[in-house]
């Protein structure tokens, strides 16, 4: 299909059309969340099933999107967005904390709001991985904002004397990698631990990277 439908305008049973579309944008999102996120995943899913799943139309489904893989590079931002967002309203509750708290924190809250449900992290890191170069285009930038992320939090911890003073881009892409590996891995029950204890050896992890072992912090 060349392009989207012309969506409806003007108002309709007391809502203005933007507000309809956002409506329906919304559940075309949460179906996709629950067919992509687990059976029979985004391979598997037709335009059909999800339209149905969200309780519309297949006509409504190409008023909002063009493919499924546009449903799947819009939610792939929203699962990042929500966990993004976790992070950013931690920052407030890690202020002033010294380096190993804050880090817990602000790690705390990633997991949290990226393993909240299992369907997100199938979707960060199972389902999108593999569809077009579209989207692992999308998913490395993604990853690059976490990273660019770490760099800042590492770069202020050296300038506190809390780090090593040094250039961070590649060890905190190593750094997300792991994450990211990690992460998966517990999702998928590879991995015998609590959320906690992951959470803990990732904080160790950042803590080794910041604090070699022959770096003593600046004398006061």
């Amino acid at each position: 299909m060349g392009g989207r439908l012309r969506a409806p305008t003007g108002r309709y049973g007391g809502r203005t059309a933007e507000e309809r579309q956002a409506e329906r944008r919304s559940r075309f999102l949460a179906a996709a969340l629950q067919l992509f996120g687990d059976a029979p995943g985004y391979r598997g899913t037709t335009v059909a099933a999800l339209s149905q799943a969200a309780g519309l139309s297949t006509r409504q489904f190409y008023e909002e999107f063009r493919t499924l893989e546009d449903v799947l590079a819009a939610l792939h931002l929203q699962v990042n967005g929500w966990a993004e967002q976790a992070v950013l309203d931690a920052l407030g509750d890690a202020d002033g904390l010294p380096l190993a708290e804050r880090a817990t924190v602000l790690f705390r809250a990633y997991a949290r709001g990226i393993t909240a449900d299992p369907r997100r992290i199938r979707i960060a890191f199972v389902e999108i991985i593999g569809v077009s170069p579209r989207l692992e285009e999308q998913r490395l930038a993604r990853r690059a904002r976490w990273v660019d992320l770490i760099r800042a939090e590492a770069d202020a911890a050296a300038a506190r004397g809390e780090a090593e003073p040094r250039d961070y881009r590649l060890a905190a892409t190593a750094f997300i990698g792991s994450v990211n590996g990690l992460l998966h891995d517990w999702t998928a029950g590879w991995v015998d631990a609590t959320l906690d204890e992951v959470v803990d050896e990732l904080v160790r992890l950042l803590l080794g990277m910041l604090r070699p072992e022959d770096w003593r912090p600046p004398s006061r």
